[in-house]
């Protein structure tokens, strides 16, 4: 073993790992692409990911999981925080002490055999103050590879981290892939992550959601910066000026097509652009002028294949033509291409399905690639990626914005009324199952911030925290709530969504700027409907009045629903937040006597 670094406190917690997971063999990984390409011959000749057709999809290779293996598995994801409480009721807790024991027992030689990996990695451009640097070790050379695409890694990040021992020890083995062994724990008191029995990207990447939220999360409240499940894109105008936003999304809610949305065609025809920084996750620190600014600290995008095309995000499906790893989608076996549901309408008819079963895309009832199956691709493929991507300063932001899935109850957009009233939309956030089949409007389901999987700490706490750095700010950003979902009394969607969003971000900037007024109601402050522009949209009046109205028995539904929600949290709900609840109430039972007289 070569060791890369000096870095004693590095040494010693490998030292430790190698005594206890037993490995064959030791490889620091430096990122050259010489060693990268050692590692891809290796995995090829092992039957652990295969080449892709080199001419059509230069770089590119295709993964599969096991069965059992297949999306995150929340129920086996814990926060091992030394008091119970600092995990909170949304989380699954185990005390340190259980959760290490229970560790080394599975760890113990678990590496026999095969090749231990060390990946230095920086969430974030290398050398920024807003970046953090971590290490995964691993017995897949998937995961390097991923890593490879996802974060900035190898000798560069060493030689930034010095002998410092502010880094995380993140530490994945494969193990037996036994689903009953297998467990993701966090240690946020310790900077540490330990994941085991798993090869499913979302479980093993643990820069990804397991650093960049749930231990990143903690690291900000300590620190004074904020971790969040956030896209950030940048608009500009035909002036060449570009004002950023951020914005935070349930899953299943257009989240990746709004990070890499393209206008409307009389938009550009104007000059306006749309540049994505990120898609999935935002550091945000208050810097000298009192702004919030974020970074994306992720280098790839780990998106979800099925249902992307040329059509619903040709910018996500471009970023996947050139080094990158397709995983659990269809291998069409004539000309050695990747296939899935959606992406157009000639499916092969030879081809493998994401279980390696022969699959006729003509004649099979099944699909052909896992709903949850995915690309992991470089960011800097993306055609529209923004010139700041890799900014070690970040990016300003104007607004921040929360959404979710509702059939009645939001509007199309709405404003808070300031940073604490916005905080209060942003814990309320909630999104509903798609049940429209059954009859059903869909079962609502609270997901503050976008957050509840992805805090590394107590969700009232967090929600604090946010206050606090409010507080704080001479500049803040203003929050909006979005909602592309809003349905007619056929369940049928009202707004064509994609790149009509653009015309609601256009009207989030002018309220920014203070360019346009807005209408005061029980719940924030909503558009005057000639402020938005429908021009060359086919959408009758009928239907913008429904886009903006507010039902105020939805509402008052929906307040007994938050008032659950933060019962569930417990007394740790800040009381402004409290009173921001009791504030909602008042409007709504105000405006229903209005009606009345």
């Amino acid at each position: 073993m070569h060791n890369l670094t000096s870095n004693q406190n590095v040494l010693t917690w490998i030292d430790d790992i190698v005594k206890m997971t037993k490995p064959a063999n030791v490889m620091w990984i430096d990122g050259s692409e010489e060693q990268l390409n050692i590692l891809r011959q290796e995995a090829c000749s092992t039957g652990e990911i295969k080449s892709l057709n080199q001419e059509k999809y230069p770089g590119c290779y295709y993964h599969r999981s096991r069965k059992d293996d297949v999306a995150r598995m929340e129920d086996k994801t814990f926060i091992c925080s030394r008091d119970k409480n600092n995990a909170g009721a949304t989380n699954n807790w185990k005390s340190p002490e259980e959760a290490y024991s229970m560790g080394r027992e599975i760890y113990n030689g678990c590496m026999e055999g095969r090749t231990m990996y060390i990946i230095p990695y920086s969430m974030g451009p290398v050398g920024s103050e807003f970046s953090k640097i971590g290490f995964e070790v691993t017995d897949s050379i998937y995961v390097v590879l991923s890593m490879n695409i996802m974060t900035r890694i190898g000798q560069k990040v060493l030689d930034v981290l010095g002998d410092s021992n502010d880094f995380v020890r993140g530490l994945h083995a494969k193990c037996s892939l036994d689903i009953d062994k297998r467990y993701i724990f966090h240690f946020p008191e310790d900077n540490t992550i330990w994941s085991c029995n798993s090869a499913y990207g979302g479980n093993v990447l643990l820069g990804k959601k397991c650093f960049a939220l749930r231990i990143a999360s903690y690291q900000g409240w300590k620190e004074g910066w904020m971790a969040e499940h956030m896209l950030i894109l940048g608009i500009e105008n035909p002036e060449g000026e570009v004002k950023y936003v951020a914005a935070a999304f349930p899953s299943a809610c257009g989240k990746t097509n709004l990070a890499m949305l393209i206008p409307p065609e009389l938009y550009r025809k104007k000059g306006y652009k749309v540049w994505t920084v990120g898609d999935d996750i935002a550091w945000l620190r208050i810097k000298e002028d009192g702004r919030l600014w974020a970074i994306n600290p992720e280098a790839g995008f780990f998106g979800v294949a099925p249902g992307t095309n040329e059509k619903s995000n040709y910018n996500a499906l471009m970023s996947t033509k050139k080094n990158a790893i397709f995983t659990n989608v269809v291998y069409n076996l004539d000309d050695d291409t990747v296939w899935w549901e959606k992406f157009d309408e000639n499916p092969p008819e030879n081809g493998l399905d994401w279980q390696g079963n022969p699959w006729n895309g003509k004649k099979s009832k099944e699909k052909g690639a896992h709903p949850n199956s995915r690309f992991t691709a470089p960011a800097k493929n993306c055609p529209c990626i923004s010139s700041e991507f890799e900014s070690p300063e970040g990016v300003p932001l104007s607004a921040i914005i929360f959404g979710g899935r509702r059939a009645k109850t939001a509007p199309l957009v709405y404003q808070s009324r300031n940073w604490q009233h916005g905080v209060f939309v942003g814990s309320t956030l909630a999104s509903e199952t798609t049940a429209a089949a059954s009859g059903k409007v869909g079962v609502v389901r609270r997901d503050p911030m976008a957050m509840l999987p992805f805090c590394g700490y107590n969700m009232g706490d967090y929600f604090a925290h946010w206050l606090e750095m409010g507080e704080k700010m001479s500049n803040a950003p203003k929050i909006f709530h979005v909602n592309w979902f809003r349905t007619n009394d056929r369940g049928e969607f009202i707004w064509p969504g994609f790149g009509d969003n653009f015309r609601v971000l256009e009207w989030i900037l002018k309220r920014c700027e203070n360019e346009v007024d807005a209408v005061e109601t029980p719940i924030g402050n909503l558009p005057y409907a000639e402020d938005i522009n429908f021009e060359q949209m086919n959408i009758t009046e009928e239907t913008v009045d429904n886009l903006l109205k507010i039902d105020v028995n939805s509402w008052l539904e929906d307040e007994k629903g938050i008032e659950e929600f933060y019962a569930k949290i417990g007394n740790t709900v800040p009381q402004q937040l409290k009173e921001e609840l009791n504030n909602l109430k008042k409007n709504l039972n105000m405006s229903v006597a209005d009606i009345v007289a």
